[in-house]
């Protein structure tokens, strides 16, 4: 009988043993403005449909960050396997002597933003912006690259007019509203949710090429190291993409509740997302890399000061953790 005793209790303790290992395999990831932006949905979707998990990941967790040396840090000092990062931030990081790999080409165009004007505006085209003032985040932001790429478009200067700092989005709802500019860059879902006060004057998807948005990273530790981690998180985020265009309204309710998010918002935002482009090239990504747009997007960086120097993808982006079927064709 104590012989029992003795091996049930060793049994006992070798299980207490592991389990502090298996809690542990949980590991977080990080994605540039979870429950803000759209480009972090696919993630909301991931986790609630329990893709990540099919796939062999066990995901803890979406630790959300504000932009991109926010996340390369949260990255790199959390020593996690996978981030969903802008693309300009992580080259800066690279830049830098980061020791990062670009692994995956996670949102394709721009297409969540659009210029709005106030319903009664004089602007009626994006030639009539030339003398006034537009709004854009901040410095070295996205908004205010595309804002100068519109300005391009229309055969327009950035000395033209005039580009206001708002300090976000919200922040340019507001401006709008009170007269302090006369239009601006707004991005999903906080075009979406304000859309009804506003007239859009263009929307990037009918005047820009498509540009590389935000892409996935791991540390040269973590390829090393966890490949099948990465493999079965960039496996899973492919699964919810596709899970959006099938299912947009089921997609919408989902992202309502991480996002914090009224559902006709959601709905409206993924809808808008999942439709045909001009280009034919999607928001979401399954993952595979366009490199052109990847080109266009450091052009628009640079033309803000956020990025300078020339950028050689085939010393920093790593396919080897994709899919076959996504892989650049040789």
């Amino acid at each position: 009988m104590s012989s029992i005793i003795k091996w049930g209790a060793s049994v006992a303790f070798a299980l207490a043993a592991l389990l502090p290992l298996r809690a542990t395999s949980a590991e977080q990831i990080v994605v540039s403005n979870f429950g803000v932006a759209a480009n972090g949905m696919p993630y909301a979707i991931a986790m609630e449909k329990g893709f990540f998990k099919e796939e062999g990941a066990d995901v803890s967790g979406i630790l959300s960050s504000a932009g991109g040396g926010t996340t390369v840090r949260n990255l790199m000092t959390g020593h996690l396997s996978y981030g969903e990062i802008d693309l300009a931030g992580t080259v800066a990081a690279i830049q830098q002597g980061a020791d990062l790999k670009i692994i995956s080409d996670n949102v394709l165009t721009v297409a969540e933003f659009v210029w709005a004007v106030k319903p009664d505006s004089a602007i009626k085209t994006v030639q009539d912006l030339k003398g006034k003032k537009i709004g854009y985040t901040n410095p070295r932001s996205t908004s205010q690259a595309l804002d100068i790429l519109l300005l391009e478009q229309a055969g327009l200067k950035p000395d033209d007019v005039e580009l206001v700092k708002t300090g976000g989005f919200g922040e340019a709802v507001v401006a709008l509203n009170l007269g302090l500019i006369d239009a601006s860059a707004i991005a999903d879902p906080v075009w979406s949710k304000n859309k009804s006060q506003f007239r859009v004057l263009v929307s990037a998807n009918d005047v820009l090429p498509p540009l590389c948005n935000v892409i996935g990273v791991t540390t040269a530790e973590a390829a090393a190291t966890k490949g099948g981690f990465i493999r079965a998180i960039l496996r899973g985020r492919r699964k919810a993409v596709a899970f959006m265009s099938e299912h947009p309204d089921e997609a919408a309710d989902i992202v309502a509740k991480a996002y914090n998010l009224d559902v006709e918002v959601a709905k409206s935002t993924i809808h808008n997302l999942v439709a045909p482009s001009k280009s034919g090239v999607p928001y979401w990504s399954a993952g595979n890399f366009d490199f052109t747009g990847m080109d266009r997007m450091i052009r628009a960086q640079k033309l803000v000061g956020a990025l300078s120097g020339e950028v050689d993808w085939s010393k920093i982006v790593d396919t080897s953790f994709l899919a076959d079927d996504l892989k650049p064709k040789k």
